[in-house]
């Protein structure tokens, strides 16, 4: 018995310092770093993926309240990417179980442009809402910005991604100003414009914004407001079909479209960095236009809605390699199917659509990315140049076109 009870107390002895040796080992463990839900890098405010953002504001910018911007801060209180005035945010909408009549899809992907400058509390799109037709293939025009204009409410949250985008104001650079806007493309230009005013007022800036009336106009009492202030804000307004309570002189400068003639008529002779945004018939015209008057292509900047209003204006600024002019195969991978692809087919994204291959899909004009696919072979020539910053390996499918055979992993 009392060699059991030694054998006993050993037995303990050892159990203890092996627990305390175990404690010990533990603690000099190097700390774990602390995971947050978002993944911020540290002083930056950029992030990867989707972020939660509040709507804080919703204000209407024009008359008939077709236009209605929205004020957005981040869930998490932590801080905003500075962003460079012009670029965009893409929005992801769960629109499931909305009451439109219209089919579409649970979830909406869809970029809009920041339309005031960086702040560091929140952002500001402004969205335009658009009847529900049109003629872009699988795509319903107008159920995002109808969406966001009858079911987005104040206190509502919605999933954004970091600013991003190609078409922004040139910081380094002072050289005077001519922004060229037509319709709603008057939203990455206002914030260029606001930053301008508090960051370089001593620029000269020449705003033209091309409208139908005096009930479209966005943005009339910051305009005016920016003309009156600076001397070196140049406002110059044209209507199309004014309106019988428009007066010239007093709501619009000039009467008809935004076109070359009246740009070398209204800008002082010199050089000149040219800003445009606005939709198809004004960027397929006013591009152009600038190049055969003889402004330096590194001196003109562009910005459209949609596939079809980049196409002439990205042919005007630089020769695109064609993509391939005979059928070529294109495989699918995960879809087990090989499908001939011919140049009428137009963008793969169009193509695998006409086929059934499922392709998740968002702006259909290289800016959101949600189209970007796993290249397995081949290579795809691209019709306009992507906004979206494409990873290695990948390509995206609305605005590719396979410069031969290809290999998806789709």
């Amino acid at each position: 018995m009392t060699a059991l009870l030694l054998l006993a107390c050993i037995v303990s002895v050892l159990l203890i310092q092996v627990a305390v040796g175990v404690v010990v080992w533990w603690q000099r463990l190097p700390a774990a770093a602390p995971i947050t839900p978002t993944e911020i890098p540290a002083g930056t405010g950029a992030w990867p993926g989707w972020r939660d953002f509040r709507v804080a504001r919703r204000e209407f910018e024009d008359r008939l309240q077709h236009k209605c911007s929205f004020y957005l801060e981040p869930v998490d209180g932590a801080a905003l990417a500075p962003f460079l005035p012009g670029q965009y945010l893409t929005l992801q909408l769960n629109a499931a179980g909305g009451n439109s009549p219209m089919a579409q899809p649970a979830t909406l992907v869809r970029c809009y442009s920041l339309s005031d400058r960086p702040s560091k509390t929140a952002y500001r799109i402004t969205v335009k809402r658009i009847a529900a037709s049109g003629d872009s293939p699988g795509c319903a025009p107008g159920i995002a910005s109808n969406f966001l204009h009858d079911r987005i409410k104040v206190g509502d949250v919605v999933k954004v991604k970091a600013p991003t985008g190609h078409f922004h104001i040139d910081a380094d650079v002072t050289l005077p100003l001519a922004f060229v806007a037509g319709g709603i493309g008057v939203t990455p230009l206002m914030s260029m414009a606001l930053w301008c005013a508090a960051e370089q007022p001593a620029r000269e800036i020449h705003f033209y914004y091309g409208l139908k009336n005096g009930t479209d106009m966005a943005f009339r009492t910051a305009l005016n407001a920016l003309a009156r202030k600076n001397p070196n804000f140049h406002l110059h307004v044209a209507y199309s079909q004014p309106a019988p309570e428009d007066q010239t002189g007093v709501d619009y400068e000039h009467r008809g479209h935004l076109n070359l003639e009246l740009l070398r008529r209204t800008l002082p002779r010199g050089r000149y960095l040219f800003y445009v945004c606005g939709p198809a018939p004004m960027m397929q015209t006013m591009v152009p236009a600038l190049t055969e008057w003889g402004v330096a292509t590194s001196d003109i900047h562009f910005e459209a809605f949609g596939p079809s209003s980049l196409g002439a204006a990205q042919h005007a600024i630089t020769a695109q390699p064609e993509g391939a002019l005979d059928p070529v195969d294109v495989q699918f991978r995960r879809s087990g199917r090989t499908l001939q692809w011919r140049p009428e087919e137009g963008s793969l994204l169009q193509f695998a659509e006409r086929h059934g291959i499922e392709v998740e899909s968002g702006c259909r004009a290289g800016s959101c990315g949600a189209c970007q696919t796993p290249l397995l072979a081949g290579a795809v020539h691209y019709v306009t140049s992507p906004d979206f910053e494409i990873s290695a390996g990948h390509c995206l499918l609305c605005v590719g076109r396979p410069a031969g055979p290809l290999a998806l992993e789709a």
